[in-house]
């Protein structure tokens, strides 16, 4: 199968060694996306603007997959005060409520940036065009 590596341009990709999103025939599996953009980080201090955010830039890199939302089968949320979770999950739900993927929330202790509250993750199958 053919390989499709996405990018965004951003940074770190080159550094780190990765791609925003990966294809590989139906399979699109997204890398943790923030809400970090080129004119730097939306919704300081603010989880659910983080996480509408994060959810753009993760639609985005499934679109560039040629993929969309409804195409999502899981994803992984990672957050930095799991009491804060409603926030999160509502702004997931705006995406994903029709969805509705398999899914993880997760408290860590931090992420690469301190100001960052949210990463998410996410895998889409798209159907064969037969």
């Amino acid at each position: 199968m053919n390989r499709q590596n996405i990018s965004t341009g951003g940074k770190w990709e080159p550094v780190v060694g990765y791609s925003r999103a990966v294809r590989v025939g139906p399979f699109v599996y997204v890398s943790g996306c923030t809400a970090s953009t080129p004119d730097g980080l939306v919704g300081k201090g603010d989880l659910y603007a983080q996480t509408a955010q994060t959810l753009k830039t993760v639609v985005a890199a499934l679109e560039k997959a040629g993929a969309k939302p409804g195409h999502v089968v899981r994803t992984r949320i990672y957050l930095t005060n799991i009491a804060e979770w409603e926030q999160a999950g509502r702004a997931h739900g705006e995406v994903f409520g029709a969805v509705r993927p398999a899914t993880a929330m997760v408290e860590v202790s931090k992420l690469i940036d301190p100001d960052m509250l949210v990463e998410i993750e996410a895998d889409a199958i798209v159907p064969d065009a037969k």
